[in-house]
């Protein structure tokens, strides 16, 4: 971009992860930004999240790795058994740090939210506005009016409406074939260790947060659209109240009204491309995936941060280039993690006690034998960086 020269244009459709690191990230590489939110706020839907040390990458590219890194704290990870038997268990220091130069981090998603909203300065964010229609050409249509753009960035979601009407022949997110619960509770007394617990057919993860909380989340097959016939906190009692500690204080500390419960889908068949036009498809809108790499919030970040950078420098006329690039650099990675992590979260869900023995005796297998094994099969995921700020 030329000096003098007007600033291009990008609107942003939703106010979620990707959305605000899209704003904040594409803000910082000069361009004039407006953000679309039909929420009346940026409270977020969720409990906590875990990111990996690609996520904590693409946040740097915003300015907010270290606002996240504070929340690091030392804590042991491992798998276990129902009955409390280790299958697998290390520190995040020598499995993850060590090899990949940052920890997982936990947190609940509201800091998240609030790390990347205090990169999107005022005035840039418009809440409780729809956007109602965006046309390959970046014509964008609000319910506060129309407007051009020279790039849209629809971070509109699992039930993108963007995604639709730019690939209306794709066949869009199916049903996993699981149900997730999700909670937060109030401080807890420790220790409590990072684990996940494999049981017949069904999960249920423990990650004890910086601020004494822990979120919890459990997975577990089920008709989609099935509900609890009282409410969601006694069917998680009923299913995992008889595993082992602290599994039934944890949910004896909980509230009804803290659980959460959402069907999982995912994006088993790969779009073609994740732009048409002028409109870049962002996050869960691009890629919806199952939660069991814990990668949907750090991949929808990668994507933004590679905008960032790509836009830096640009005007408008270069957008179509600067999305065909795009695409190329994040299709095939994202179809890759969309696939590894329903993988793994078949292997979670067996309900065969031969398949089961199996399972538990490969993980028990190599947390004593081939640590490292598990640090090769993550490195083609934590291993990620954004492209170099290469000024256009």
């Amino acid at each position: 971009m030329s000096e003098g020269a007007a600033r291009p244009r990008a609107v942003i459709i939703g106010a979620g992860i990707g959305g605000l690191a899209a704003a904040a990230g594409l803000h910082a590489a000069g361009w004039d930004v407006t953000g679309y939110e039909r929420a009346a706020s940026l409270e977020p839907v969720g409990a906590g999240l875990a990111l990996a040390p690609n996520g904590l990458r693409a946040l740097d590219v915003f300015g907010a790795g270290d606002a996240v890194r504070a929340h690091a704290i030392g804590q042991e990870i491992g798998i276990r058994r129902p009955d409390g038997r280790w299958l697998l268990r290390s520190s995040t220091e020598r499995m993850v740090t060590d090899r990949f130069g940052d920890p997982v981090i936990l947190l609940p998603r509201s800091r998240l939210i609030e790390a990347l909203a205090s990169r999107v300065p005022a005035g840039v964010l418009a809440l409780s506005t729809e956007v109602t229609s965006a046309g390959q050409d970046g014509h964008v249509a609000t319910a506060a009016g129309p407007l051009d753009a020279d790039l849209v960035v629809a971070a509109d979601g699992l039930s993108s409406a963007t995604r639709a009407a730019l690939f209306p022949d794709h066949p869009g997110p199916r049903y996993a074939g699981f149900t997730t619960w999700r909670l937060l509770t109030p401080e807890f007394p420790g220790p409590v260790p990072m684990s996940e617990t494999w049981g017949p057919g069904s999960v249920f993860g423990v990650m004890p947060l910086a601020d004494g909380r822990v979120y919890c989340y459990a997975a577990a097959p089920a008709p989609r659209g099935a509900h609890s016939p009282d409410d969601e906190l006694a069917e998680l009692v009923r299913r995992f109240g008889g595993w082992h500690k602290p599994i039934p204080a944890l949910l004896g500390s909980a509230t009804p009204e803290s659980v959460l419960r959402h069907d999982v889908a995912e994006l088993a068949e790969p779009l073609p491309a994740m732009h048409r036009g002028r409109v870049a498809l962002l996050g869960d809108a691009a890629h919806p995936m199952t939660p069991n790499l814990g990668q949907g919030a750090c991949q929808a970040l990668e994507d933004a941060a590679v905008l960032a950078r790509l836009a830096t420098g640009l005007d408008g006329s270069g957008v179509p280039g600067m999305l065909a690039s795009y695409t190329a650099m994040r299709l095939a990675r994202t179809t890759k993690i969309v696939r590894l992590s329903r993988r793994a979260g078949r292997m979670t869900t067996w309900t065969s006690p031969p398949a089961i023995a199996l399972r538990d005796g490969l993980a028990m297998t190599l947390g004593k034998l081939a640590p490292a094994a598990a640090l090769r099969g993550l490195a083609p995921i934590y291993d990620w960086h954004p492209p170099a700020a290469t000024p256009k």
